[in-house]
């Protein structure tokens, strides 16, 4: 398959404003500083971030209708959760949720 320059250019400036968008706020804050009250609310955004990503996973959501719990994962997040509280290390966590995952996906 061959691809034209006008494709392989549109690669090439998707990856550099990604790159950019990544870089760009790290040079920056290395240079100036944020006020307390910024960097305060900024400390909770990983807490929503992953808040939000670990509820999502328990639904599969079906257009037009109201979305049905995902009880693999529901099932399996309990164990986790467990884990994360008591080890509160990351790979512990993991590593629970992975045979966690496992074992209910085989029964």
């Amino acid at each position: 398959m061959e691809m034209s320059m006008y494709v392989f250019m549109t690669f090439v400036g998707c990856g550099l404003i990604t790159w950019l968008l990544r870089v760009v706020p790290f040079v920056l804050l290395k240079k100036f500083s944020l006020p307390k009250l910024a960097v305060e609310f900024l400390s909770f955004v990983p807490i929503t971030i992953m808040a939000a990503l670990f509820f999502e996973s328990w639904f599969i959501g079906h257009p037009g209708h109201l979305p049905e719990i995902n009880w693999e994962n529901l099932i399996a997040s309990g164990p986790t959760v467990v884990a994360a509280a008591i080890t509160k290390n990351l790979l512990a966590i993991v590593i629970v949720g992975v045979i966690t995952m496992a074992i209910v996906r085989l029964v």
